[in-house]
């Protein structure tokens, strides 16, 4: 099973592919941070989002997107454009065929954690130890997509 996992955002999509394998880490294979520059028109950044997710799709073939549900901040200016990110990403996803698995922060931070109110540093330190990674990132953004993906292969029953 090949899982696309996504950090959702429109200034930064954290990406990551990752196999699951029958060893005790499951293999990383791709991992990114998408970035779109607020100098052009917020269309123009969701088309870029489609068009990133749409060539990801096609060059490394996932069964399913594994993709973090939003919660509310103060910011509804943020909020409302991440969301509106978001839906590009699960419709491309849809439309490409995979299968959709939604997961809230905390049941991350339970899945790579063990506690659902860990801090973002705790589960920064243990993506490294959870998965066959190859290079390392400093990027959060990445860093979360994995653990989305993480989570994904943590939860699932997969054939």
């Amino acid at each position: 099973m090949r899982i696309l996992a996504i950090d959702p955002g429109f200034e930064r999509m954290g990406i990551a592919i990752i196999d699951k394998t029958l060893k005790p880490k499951h293999l990383l294979v791709y991992s990114s941070c998408f970035k779109t520059s607020a100098k052009i028109p917020f269309h123009s950044r969701l088309t870029l989002i489609g068009q990133e997710l749409e060539n990801i799709i096609k060059k490394y073939k996932p069964e399913a997107l594994a993709i973090e549900k939003l919660y509310f901040t103060t910011n509804q200016k943020t909020v409302m454009g991440v969301s509106e990110a978001r839906g590009v990403m699960v419709y491309t996803a849809s439309r490409n065929g995979l299968h959709i698995f939604e997961y809230t922060p905390p049941q991350i931070k339970i899945a790579v954690t063990g506690y659902g109110k860990s801090n973002k540093d705790a589960v920064m330190s243990m993506v490294p130890k959870l998965i066959d990674m190859k290079e390392k990132t400093n990027s959060d953004d990445e860093l979360d997509a994995i653990a989305i993906g993480i989570t994904c292969l943590a939860c699932e029953r997969f054939k």
